[in-house]
C-alpha cells in the first residue's frame, strides 16, 4: 500500500520547530509574588518548594530575580500586618502592596499588576463584608453590593501607588464596573483591569492559603465562587466583566479548566488570562519528588497546553522555572 500522507514527515528535528502550532515564551508568563508586611526575612512556603515570603524591604530584589529569567510581569500578593473585618489595611496609603508597588514601580521595570481582594486582609478570610449572623450561619457570607466600594477604594490605592493593572479576584458581581468607575473618577482611565472572571471554587487552592495567609475562618466561598460543574454560567459571568469594561479576562484554576479557557477564547475579543495555581504546581512537585515525573518536563509540557488551549497571559508558579528554556 502506498501512503502519501505521512504526518511523520514533520516530525524530524529540523522541520519539527518550523512547524509547532504553539508557542510559548517568557513574556506570555506572569509570576506570582507575596510581600510579607509581618516578615524580616525571607520565609519559605512549605507547599509550593521554590517560594518565598519577602519582606517588604526585599520585594525589588524578588522582582529583579523575577526579571533576570526574562519574565517581564509580575503579580502582588500582599500579607498585612494586621486583620480586621472589614480589611481595612487592603487599602491604606502605607499597606503592603501599596509599599511595595512604589519601590518596585521606582526602582525596577518590571510591569506590576496588583491582586485586588480583601481575604488576606480580614479577619475572617472571607473577599468582603460579611453579613452579621455569617459565622453562625456559614450560608450568610459576603455582602456583595457593600463590598463593591471597598475593592473600588483598593484598586485606586493600588494604582497611586503606581500599578500598572488591577486584577480583582473576589467574584464579587459587579466588581469590574466598580472598579472601572473608581479608577475613572480617580484619574486613572488607563490603568487596565484583568478580571478574574470566571473563578471557581476550587480544591486546587489549598497551598495558595497558606502563602498568602488567607483561608476563610470559617464555612468556604462556595456562595461567591463558581461551581466547577458550571461552563455556561461562566460564559455568564465573563459576558457580564466584558459589559462593565474588563481588559483582561482570567479563567482560574487553568488545567482543569481548559475547555472553559477554550471557551473565552472563541467567545470574547478580549486578552485571555489562565491562572497555574498552587495545587497545580503542588501535586507536579510532589510526583517529582518521588521519581514519577520529570518536574521540567512536566511543567513545560502543562503551560504549553494552557497556551494551546487559547490563554494569551499564564499567572504561574513555574514562571522563573520554565522561563530560561524559552
Amino acid at each position: 500500500m502506498e501512503l502519501r500522507d505521512r504526518p511523520r514527515r514533520l516530525r524530524s528535528d529540523g522541520v519539527r520547530p518550523l512547524v509547532s502550532e504553539t508557542r510559548l515564551a517568557p513574556t506570555d508568563l506572569i509570576a506570582p509574588v507575596f510581600v510579607d508586611a509581618t516578615a524580616d526575612e525571607r520565609v519559605p512556603i512549605d507547599s509550593m518548594p521554590g517560594h518565598e515570603r519577602v519582606p517588604i524591604d526585599e520585594a525589588v530584589a524578588r522582582v529583579e530575580e523575577v526579571r533576570e529569567t526574562g519574565v517581564e510581569a509580575v503579580m502582588l500578593f500582599g500579607i498585612p500586618r494586621s486583620k480586621d473585618e472589614r480589611g481595612s489595611r487592603a487599602w491604606a496609603e502605607d499597606g503592603v502592596v501599596q509599599e511595595a508597588t512604589r519601590r518596585i514601580v521606582a526602582e525596577t521595570d518590571a510591569y506590576v499588576i496588583t491582586d485586588v481582594c480583601l481575604c488576606e486582609y480580614t479577619d475572617h478570610g472571607h473577599c468582603g463584608l460579611l453579613e452579621e449572623s455569617a459565622e453562625s450561619d456559614p450560608r450568610l457570607t459576603v455582602r456583595n453590593d457593600e463590598t463593591l466600594e471597598l475593592l473600588s477604594e483598593i484598586a485606586v490605592s493600588h494604582a497611586e501607588a503606581g500599578a500598572h493593572m488591577v486584577a480583582p479576584s473576589s467574584m464579587t458581581d459587579g466588581m469590574v464596573g466598580a472598579i472601572r468607575e473608581g479608577l475613572d473618577g480617580a484619574g486613572f482611565e488607563s490603568v487596565p483591569i484583568m478580571s478574574y472572571a470566571a473563578k471557581f471554587e476550587s480544591a486546587f487552592y489549598g497551598p495558595f492559603r497558606d502563602a498568602a495567609d488567607g483561608a476563610p475562618a470559617f464555612g468556604d466561598r462556595r456562595h461567591y465562587q463558581m461551581d466547577p460543574a458550571n461552563a455556561r454560567e461562566a460564559m455568564r459571568e465573563v459576558r457580564l466583566d466584558v459589559e462593565q469594561g474588563a481588559d483582561v479576562l482570567m479563567v482560574k484554576p487553568a488545567l482543569p479548566y481548559l475547555d472553559v479557557v477554550r471557551d473565552v477564547r472563541r467567545e470574547f475579543d478580549r486578552p485571555v488570562a489562565a491562572y497555574n495555581v498552587s495545587g497545580e504546581y503542588a501535586m507536579l512537585h510532589a510526583a517529582a519528588e518521588r521519581g514519577w515525573l520529570d518536574l521540567e518536563e512536566t511543567a513545560l509540557e502543562s503551560l504549553l497546553c494552557v497556551k494551546r488551549a487559547g490563554a494569551d497571559l499564564i499567572l504561574t508558579y513555574f514562571a522563573e522555572d520554565v522561563a530560561p528554556r524559552l
